[in-house]
């Protein structure tokens, strides 16, 4: 069961009836445009004049603890308590 020449017809004649001649040269360029960005999309061609964006190599041993400062230990950054004066 293949599309024959009248099935194509047909459909030609519900979609003039359906969106009127003035729209269907728009759903035409539409639909190549649609068509157009997928293919380019599923090869690989971006379509942009844009070069990718280098990768940077990262070498574990320098992102360890490069950007974290070291913390002050906890006896470190202890307060001594204000000492108040007593009187009895």
């Amino acid at each position: 069961m293949g599309l024959s020449p009248w099935h194509i017809i047909l459909v030609a004649v519900v979609a003039l009836l359906l969106f009127g001649p003035n729209k269907l040269p728009e759903l035409g360029r539409g639909f190549g445009k649609m068509f157009r960005e997928f293919k380019d999309a599923t090869t690989g061609n971006g379509g942009n004049d844009e070069p990718a964006p280098q990768r940077k190599e990262i070498n574990p041993a320098e992102t360890v603890n490069a950007d974290v400062k070291p913390e002050a230990s906890a006896a470190q950054t202890a307060q001594p308590a204000p000492q108040q004066d007593r009187q009895p």
